[in-house]
């Protein structure tokens, strides 16, 4: 019953009409150019118009298709028999041909139409929570392009501090360059940084469209957008627990389904019977009468007894994987939130410890190198600066590995299932 209600509010969502689809995504264009885009805004956006959404939906329609075929019983049976209608001897004579009209019918004994009928809502159950992870899956690849491209455009401000930086050095190398304190060739390798520079900008700027164009793929929208970028700075302890998993969900549902066939199996141990009236006409003297009969399977139990034993190892089995999932998907998560806790530590360290540390060190080579002497180089300030650029980027680096764990965490705890639930009320 209670994935048959489950199934039931998947099936209110996945058979969402074309138009509403069309229509959430007209609005979404509109909305992403006025404000940024946040990962829930992109993740209703999939829920609701991804081709998926279609496939998911037949798939729950054939799984109640299958529910209104087993509550169909046995059909009955009409027919006709001629006997005698050629021979030899005294049967030679058409008009000694016997002709019987029947009718038949089969009663279903053992509850086989009510174990039938259960175990096609407990598969209606498996699909639902199939169709379920299946977008839990989708949401899982539109929230890791979101980091990525959230990662990418936090590559920008790097390129754009190490490209002003650059033309700052290069102003300063010039006008020593004018009055004799540095050689020739410094003034060409500040150029030269600043041309590298340059390019890195345009790669960074170039790379953070590509990601956001990959990221509107997923609702067939294009790269003229931004991003709330607000979120990708953020990090905190993680919690997270696997027991509401939505694949320990799937694998009680398979479960139920492997119970319900063992209920269907054993039903097969019962022989229906079936009753036989008919009409029989006599061709010799015209005479008509009544044939009664009936019939019986026997030995049911003994020729059922495999099918029985067969579907109580797979009912087993499916117990035996709900714990060997269960293992697995706490085994993940606990290094998932051990890796999250590592990487949230460094990123604190370089915060503290190494950013200020460099940005220090670059003022003083900076001012140095400003007031002239030979005391710093064009070197110093340039490996003072790439030291800032190194640590900032590491930590952009270091954000992105946090968000794409945080987002297989998200995946395997089911995080945003109820967004599924706000699209069907939608």
């Amino acid at each position: 019953m209670f994935h048959s209600r489950r199934a039931r509010r998947c099936a209110r969502l996945l058979r969402l009409p074309p138009l509403c689809g069309a229509l959430s995504l007209l609005l979404f264009a509109q909305a992403a150019q006025a404000q940024n885009l946040t990962l829930s805004d992109a993740l209703s956006r999939v829920a609701a118009g991804d081709p998926a959404v279609a496939a998911n939906a037949a798939r729950l329609e054939a799984a109640d298709a299958a529910i209104a075929q087993a509550d169909v019983r046995p059909r009955d049976v009409v027919g006709v028999d001629v006997e005698d209608f050629m021979g030899t001897g005294p049967y030679s004579p058409i008009d000694r041909s016997q002709a019987t009209a029947w009718y038949e019918r089969t009663w279903e004994r053992g509850g086989k139409r009510e174990a039938r009928i259960g175990a096609a809502r407990s598969d209606l159950g498996v699909t639902a929570e199939r169709n379920r992870l299946r977008m839990l899956d989708l949401m899982a690849q539109v929230q890791a392009a979101w980091v990525e491209a959230l990662a990418a455009e936090a590559a920008i401000p790097i390129a754009e501090q190490r490209l002003a930086a650059a033309e700052r050095v290069e102003a300063e190398t010039s006008r020593r360059v004018g009055h004799a304190l540095d050689p020739l060739f410094a003034g060409e390798r500040a150029r030269t940084a600043v041309a590298q520079a340059r390019i890195a900008l345009d790669q960074a700027r170039e790379s953070a469209r590509i990601a956001r164009a990959a990221l509107a793929a997923y609702w067939g929208g294009t790269a003229d957008y931004s991003l709330d970028a607000a979120p990708f700075g953020i990090v905190g302890a993680s919690v997270a627990s696997g027991d509401d998993s939505p694949d320990l969900a799937l694998l009680a549902a398979e479960r139920e389904t492997a119970a319900s066939r063992v209920r269907l199996a054993e039903t097969g141990n019962v022989g229906d019977p079936t009753a036989r009236m008919g009409l029989r006409h006599f061709g010799q003297g015209n005479d008509v009468a009544i044939m009664i009969g009936g019939s019986i399977p026997l030995g049911n139990r003994a020729a059922n007894r495999g099918n029985v034993a067969r579907a109580n190892a797979e009912a087993q089995a499916a117990e035996a994987e709900i714990a060997v999932a269960q293992a697995q998907i706490r085994r993940e998560i606990d290094g998932l939130v051990a890796e999250r806790s590592a990487i949230a530590s460094e990123i604190g360290r370089i915060d503290r410890e190494v950013l200020p540390s460099a940005e220090r060190a670059v003022v003083l080579v900076r001012d140095g190198f400003a007031r002239g002497g030979t005391a710093f180089t064009f070197l110093e300030v340039s490996q003072a600066q790439q030291a800032v650029i190194d640590a900032r980027s590491r930590r952009v680096e270091l954000l992105r590995r946090y968000h794409l764990a945080g987002a297989r965490l998200d995946r395997l705890t089911g995080r945003h299932a109820p967004l599924l639930a706000s699209a069907e009320i939608r």
